[in-house]
């Protein structure tokens, strides 16, 4: 007979070995996008067998790049004209058809626009609750996200049988690429085109600066530059740091810069080294998106501004003179 601690020892073991995740890559179709490397961390700590699922156009390279991640142990490939532009209405069926074949227990996508897209049509489908935007792992079962545009912390239990989680990639570290050999397999097969929508085209804008998620250093301007044309003060700064540049919501809504810059709450999320906040008050829906940076600095002429509280390093100054004198220095 085995003895409480035994049995209890010998359940989890066998639960572990039960648990599947099934994490949804993001990718170009020949390079992975960084945010799938932090939704492959995630998918480690919840533990158990981890597979990928990789729809693309011609994605075999994307594929090749994925299975060679250690403790991945398939890759699964959808390739078909139905998945141009990965929208919603044609990723969903692929994954509730490659979740009835396998039967995971949890289905990870990062919290990307195509993941918020795509993991609450999955979750509607498969009746259960969608987690999202987790930024900790307690256990396969117990996650950690933010609530009140990331004024409080909540832990939650998830009781459904099926887990549907997007995960905040500055959240997790990525992981390395290398040391796995996983099996490449093709997904299941089936007429995965919808009447729905229709993908005609998209508009990439082209940069020299690092992308706005990935960079160790961002520049960010907010109400106080005035105008964009004065935006030019942050370029030429971030030019010096080989930093990307983004703004505040307030900022993106005047017409300065256009809205892919966007940070916050109901722009993108960041955790760079380097923080530099200009002419940005810090209401609570830009802090949502920086305060997990690992230096913040603020520049703003109100000493009272709220920015001022979750910065490193605070100058109570008017930026069109501090910046160009910071430039000049650097």
């Amino acid at each position: 007979m085995f003895s409480p601690s035994a049995r209890h020892l010998l359940y989890s073991t066998q639960l572990r070995r039960l648990q599947s995740t099934l994490v949804i890559a993001e990718h170009n179709n020949e390079a992975l996008s960084a945010v799938t490397q932090n939704a492959l961390s995630a998918a480690k700590k919840i533990g158990g067998d981890i597979s990928v699922l990789v729809a693309g156009t011609k994605c075999g390279p994307a594929a090749e790049k994925i299975a060679k991640a250690g403790g991945v142990s398939k890759v699964l490939v959808a390739e078909s004209e139905a998945f141009k532009g990965f929208t919603a209405e044609s990723l969903t069926p692929l994954i509730l058809a490659t979740q009835k074949q396998f039967n995971f227990t949890h289905i990870l996508a990062p919290a990307t626009a195509i993941g918020k897209a795509v993991l609450p049509r999955v979750a509607a489908k498969l009746d259960v609750s969608p987690i999202t935007d987790i930024i900790g792992v307690k256990d396969a079962n117990t996650f950690v996200r933010t609530i009140y545009a990331g004024n409080a912390v909540l832990t939650l239990e998830a009781k459904d049988a099926i887990k549907v989680i997007t995960v905040r990639g500055t959240a997790f570290p990525p992981d390395s690429l290398e040391g796995g050999s996983a099996a490449v397999e093709k997904a299941p097969e089936g007429d995965y085109k919808t009447d729905l929508v229709q993908w005609v085209s998209q508009e990439l804008s082209k940069s020299d600066r690092p992308e706005l998620t990935s960079a160790k250093n961002i520049v960010s301007g907010g109400r106080g530059l005035k105008s964009g044309d004065n935006f030019k003060l942050l370029y030429d700064l971030a030019d010096k740091l080989n930093a990307a540049v983004g703004a505040s919501r307030a900022a993106v809504d005047a017409g300065f810069v256009p809205n892919d810059l966007q940070i916050g709450q109901t722009g993108k999320i960041v955790a760079p080294d380097l923080y530099i906040a200009v002419g940005i008050s810090g209401a609570i829906q830009h802090l949502a998106g920086m305060k997990d940076s690992k230096t913040i600095v603020a520049i703003n002429k109100d000493p009272e501004a709220p920015i001022f509280q979750v910065a490193d390093y605070g100058l109570v100054a008017d930026l069109f003179k501090a910046v160009p004198e910071l430039t000049g220095k650097l």
